[in-house]
């Protein structure tokens, strides 16, 4: 979230944007490459959800090598499938609101971690349109900037603020 930062020397607080993991605060002008970003981020992901399918085809090889038996089999292909569906869902909806329940989101980090190619292909598709997390922060942002700028106009005592009477 945006926070009144004091700017050093000038004696001003105004609100910051939230800086977005690999894309810093250059989400707010789309400046430094931001579209390269994107789209590297986005072969990038994708890249590493195909990657981790290929491990877990050779673990389900390894199973079938063990001999384990067909339920066995089925069980693992079925939890990685539904925990991969429930990451991709947790993980897009996070992109456009804040948890209201920290310590839930807490708890459903082992299961995105076991479908981690549900995280990975939802921040891949993501990527495409936005910075993952960007229309949240930009509203906060905003949000921030507007209620900042009200507290300044309506101050008495800041002379800048002040609108100057026109003259007939």
């Amino acid at each position: 979230m945006s926070e009144d930062k004091q700017h050093p020397g000038t004696g001003t607080s105004e609100p910051r944007p939230e800086e977005i993991r690999f894309f810093g605060t250059t989400w707010v002008d789309h400046g430094a490459h931001y579209g390269l970003r994107r789209a590297g981020l986005a072969v990038g992901a994708l890249a590493a959800a195909v990657a981790g399918a290929f491990v877990l085809r050779f673990a389900y090889e390894g199973l079938q090598v063990a001999a384990v038996g067909g339920l066995v089999n089925t069980l693992v292909v079925l939890m990685f499938a539904i925990c991969s569906a429930i990451a991709f869902a947790k993980t897009w909806e996070g992109f456009g609101r804040r948890p209201a329940d920290q310590a839930r989101e807490d708890s459903l980090r082992s299961l995105k971690a076991i479908g981690f190619i549900g995280t990975l292909l939802a921040y891949a598709l993501r990527c495409l349109v936005e910075a993952p997390g960007e229309k949240l922060r930009r509203a906060e942002y905003e949000t921030a900037r507007a209620r900042h700028e009200k507290r300044r106009g309506a101050r008495t005592g800041n002379p800048a603020a002040r609108k100057k009477p026109k003259r007939s």
